[in-house]
């Protein structure tokens, strides 16, 4: 079935890097493993965003989208409650949980300038404590436009993979044709993490050097990014 235009452009929206929640100012994690020589060109760059979907998006945060998905749906505040809290309990420096909250608050803030916003399932995502996370806000406003678990999986994704992108061009730094190429890998790559993360039976949040990397960029002497 197709999705009907009015959401994919209200996902198009979500997507898109002018979303008024900060996600431009983050790397998570990229600029700090620049500085430690891990990741170098257009090769390497490639590289690493590909091991960090792999690793980190289809295991963790997009199986993570898909249940709030259908928790939003059933305005199941429970189920929402709980996956807020793993999502916070995963995000293993402080400002990799810094960044969540602070995007979710952003998200949460659009939501009830929005059309949305005397949907009573905003007060369930406001109460969230202590804050809501940027996967429990975005996928609350997935809901809201109609989409479908993939379709909402495939757009967080996309939104990822372009910001991750848009930092390396800056960090690394890459041109705009290789930054594109770099883009192209993760795009060819990212139905199959959707369909891997729809089918996951559990979550998983183990991405030791990530979380190493992050805590160093906290107090990296020359950095562009918040994280």
């Amino acid at each position: 079935m197709a999705t009907p235009p009015a959401t994919l452009l209200q996902l198009m929206w979500l997507a898109s890097p002018a979303l008024p929640v900060g996600g431009f100012s983050y790397s998570e994690g990229l600029e700090a493993a620049v500085e430690a020589g891990l990741l170098q060109g257009e090769a390497g760059t490639g590289d690493w965003l590909l091991a960090q979907l792999q690793l980190g998006q289809a295991r963790s945060d997009l199986p993570a989208l898909a249940a709030l998905c259908t928790a939003w749906q059933a305005h199941d505040a429970a189920a929402v409650g709980a996956l807020n809290d793993w999502l916070q309990q995963t995000r293993e420096s402080a400002e990799l949980r810094a960044q969540s909250l602070q995007m979710g608050r952003s998200m949460l803030d659009w939501l009830r300038n929005g059309e949305h916003a005397a949907d009573p399932r905003l007060a369930t995502l406001a109460a969230l404590s202590p804050a809501p996370l940027w996967p429990s806000a975005w996928s609350l406003a997935a809901t809201l436009a109609g989409a479908a678990p993939r379709d909402a999986l495939l757009t967080f994704a996309w939104g990822w993979a372009e910001n991750q992108v848009q930092a390396a061009m800056k960090a690394v730094p890459l041109g705009q044709a290789a930054a594109q190429r770099v883009l192209g890998r993760l795009a060819a790559a990212l139905p199959a993490a959707v369909e891997q993360a729809l089918a996951a039976r559990e979550r998983q949040a183990f991405q030791p050097m990530l979380a190493i990397l992050s805590a160093q960029h906290e107090t990296q002497y020359s950095r562009l990014f918040r994280s």
